[in-house]
């Protein structure tokens, strides 16, 4: 998407407490082109990063983790390596959620207690992981309007293709029924999936 679209969609975020702003993948351009332009319009965002990318070219740094943290960004996990998390072995799993979980808090200070999973891929057992991991909210990108009092929580990927109606329908919660229904089967699907 082009600066000017994502300008556009803060923008219309100033102002609603009913707006939540999340980035995933750590990239560099989350501290160079997103956080000043959060700033600019006092807003927050929570940043979902990937552990095992520091540093890596076009991936957020340490120092840039630290100064989402310090600008009173939100940093969360979005596993080490961006795999779908309903592939991995369990001893993947342990890099994806517990050693992601553990460096994200020792660079920012505070423990990780919100996860965006890739892809939006999720099923029953990846839930069990991370309830037992202790995370408090997990994001997906199944979405539809996310519920502040829900763990699991559904997000409206923004892309290129976005416009003014699109932008007012998400923010507004509107949408055609169609949509909403397919929304709503897909997250119920994710959750009883992988059950033995």
């Amino acid at each position: 998407m082009s600066v000017e679209q994502f300008e556009r969609v803060l923008d219309a975020a100033v102002g609603r407490q009913d707006v939540r702003i999340t980035f995933d993948d750590g990239n560099a351009s989350d501290v160079e082109i997103g956080l000043p332009r959060l700033v600019e319009r006092g807003l927050t965002a929570q940043f979902f990063v990937l552990a095992g990318e520091f540093g890596k070219p076009g991936r957020v740094d340490i120092d840039g983790v630290k100064a989402l943290h310090a600008a009173g960004m939100s940093v969360g996990s979005h596993g080490w390596a961006h795999r779908d998390w309903r592939r991995i072995t369990e001893e993947q799993a342990q890099e994806e959620i517990g050693d992601a979980n553990r460096v994200i808090g020792e660079v920012t200070g505070t423990p990780v207690t919100a996860v965006a999973v890739p892809f939006g891929s999720y099923d029953r057992i990846v839930l069990g992981r991370l309830r037992k991991a202790g995370v408090r909210r997990v994001y997906t990108s199944d979405g539809g309007r996310a519920q502040d009092d829900q763990w699991l929580q559904a997000r409206n990927s923004i892309r290129h293709d976005l416009d003014a109606n699109w932008i007012e329908d998400v923010l507004n919660g509107r949408g055609s029924p169609k949509i909403i229904a397919r929304q709503f089967a897909a997250r119920n699907v994710k959750r009883l999936r992988g059950a033995p």
